[in-house]
């Protein structure tokens, strides 16, 4: 039986869509060049067949039928694919006011701004004790907030910094229990936006003095 088979940011938009417009045409040509494979093989297999024992309407018909499946799936393909990418762009540019914004993705080291280190806490059940033990990157324990008695859910604290005299980065690392049971918790860790952009068709955000990051693991707008 014959068959056939078959990173940018926003100022770069129109570069990502001239670059999508030329692997269309791509397609387009591969998906044609298959078509014209198929009716040659087709039309050499009518001129070799037995002429007593010539195709039946049924076999051709089936024969028609396949590489009108596979047009068509490629079409569908194109399509979905070109979607995508408009998506991604139309991402990219909404996401564009995120830029200045703090945002929180998971982590756990902080940042002084003006004195002031934030993070928050993502809380999976009720807790009576939560301690958040500020860490140097050697270890060593400089400060303990004592935020209490919290409910499941996220909950957010700043630390005063402005007494902290060490040079290196610093962590943080929560403790939770309800009675002398662990509380599972989840860090998030606040940074800036400093720009967005996209690439392999996924939108990224770029965070101040981080690296990027996807625009999935965005916890939060602040």
């Amino acid at each position: 039986m014959l068959t056939a088979t078959t990173s940018s940011t926003v100022s770069n938009t129109s570069a990502t869509t001239l670059a999508s417009g030329t692997t269309s045409s791509a397609d387009s040509a591969d998906m044609n060049a298959a078509q014209d494979r198929f009716l040659k093989l087709l039309v050499a297999q009518l001129n070799n067949q037995d002429p007593m024992n010539p195709m039946d309407n049924a076999q051709m018909t089936s024969q028609m039928a396949q590489i009108n499946t596979v047009t068509g799936i490629q079409q569908v393909n194109d399509t979905l694919k070109s979607m995508a990418e408009q998506f991604t762009a139309m991402q990219v540019l909404q996401g564009s006011s995120m830029v200045g914004h703090d945002v929180l993705i998971e982590g756990n080291s902080l940042t002084a701004q003006d004195g002031i280190a934030s993070g928050a806490i993502d809380l999976a059940a009720k807790a009576e004790s939560v301690k958040v033990d500020i860490v140097t990157s050697g270890g060593q324990i400089v400060d303990t907030l004592n935020l209490g008695a919290l409910d499941a859910g996220r909950h957010n604290f700043d630390w005063d910094a402005s007494s902290y005299q060490g040079t290196g980065d610093v962590s943080f690392k929560v403790t939770a229990t309800l009675g002398g049971q662990a509380i599972e918790n989840t860090a998030l860790t606040q940074a800036k936006v400093m720009s967005v952009g996209s690439e392999n068709g996924s939108m990224n955000v770029q965070l101040q003095n981080r690296a990027a990051v996807a625009y999935s693991s965005v916890k939060a707008i602040l």
